[in-house]
C-alpha cells in the first residue's frame, strides 16, 4: 500500500519536510518528485513555492499496527497499541489498557487468532509492490511472559509426577509456541522427555520416563 500527497512550501527542502512530518516517517524512508522548484522573485513579485510529490509504500509491520488499532476502535476499547522491535527477528505489537483481556481469551486462543491475522495483513501481495517478509507477534497486558512462566512451572510440575510416579502424563492440547515451552524447559530435567502426539489443534505433549538421558 502507498501513501502519496503533494507538499508546497518556500523550498523544495522545505517541502520535503513538511512531508516527511505529514506522513509520519523519516524523509529517508520517502521517494520525492520535485514538480516545481519554486522561484524567489523580485521583491515578492513572481515568487512561487516549491512543489513536491512524496511517495512511502507502507511497511508489512505499519498495516498490521493499523489493523489492530482499528479492530480495537471497532470493539470501542480504550486501550493503546503500540509497535516496537521484538526480541527474535520479529516485530512486536503490544495492547494494554482496562478491558485489554477481551483480546486475550481462553489460554490465549483470541490473541492467537489475532496474531494470525496480524502477520496476513502484513504479508498480503499486492499487485506492483515489492513487500519484504515480516513477522509479527501480538501481546495483549503482558500475557505471552505470564503464560510462558505458567507453562515452565507445569513442565516442572509435571517432570517431578513423572519422577516420582514412574508413569507418563499427558497435557492438555496446546499450539506449537506453548509446546516448544514445555519441551525446552523439559530438556534440562534428567530423567525425563517429551514427545507430541495428535494432530492439529488436537496435539498434546506427552511427558515419560527416559532412562538414556540419566547416561548424558
Amino acid at each position: 500500500m502507498k501513501k502519496e500527497i503533494i507538499i508546497t512550501a518556500k523550498t523544495v527542502e522545505e517541502a520535503k519536510v513538511k512531508a516527511a512530518a505529514e506522513l509520519g516517517v523519516a524523509a529517508e524512508e520517502i521517494e520525492f518528485t520535485v514538480l516545481e522548484e519554486g522561484k524567489r522573485g523580485f521583491l515578492g513579485i513572481g515568487a512561487s513555492d516549491a512543489k513536491v510529490q512524496a511517495v512511502y509504500t507502507v511497511k508489512g509491520a505499519d498495516i498490521a499496527l493499523e489493523f489492530i488499532r482499528k479492530l480495537v476502535s471497532d470493539m470501542e476499547l480504550d486501550l493503546t497499541v503500540a509497535m516496537q522491535p521484538g526480541k527474535n527477528d520479529d516485530t512486536l505489537i503490544t495492547v494494554d489498557g482496562e478491558g485489554a483481556g477481551l483480546l486475550i481469551g481462553h489460554h490465549g486462543e483470541t490473541l492467537d487468532s489475532l496474531q494470525y491475522l496480524a502477520n496476513l495483513a502484513a504479508n498480503k501481495k499486492v499487485k506492483g509492490e515489492k513487500r519484504e517478509y515480516v513477522k509479527v507477534s501480538v501481546d495483549v497486558e503482558g500475557y505471552r511472559a505470564k503464560r510462558e512462566e505458567t507453562l515452565r512451572n507445569l513442565a516442572r510440575r509435571t517432570a517431578t509426577k513423572v519422577l516420582q510416579r514412574k508413569k507418563s502424563v499427558m497435557l492438555e492440547p496446546m499450539n506449537p509456541y506453548e509446546r516448544r515451552i514445555i519441551h525446552s524447559e523439559v530438556q534440562g530435567i534428567e530423567g525425563v522427555s517429551t514427545n507430541s502426539i495428535g494432530s492439529e489443534n488436537n496435539r498434546r505433549v506427552v511427558m515419560f520416563l527416559d532412562d538414556s538421558k540419566a547416561d548424558e
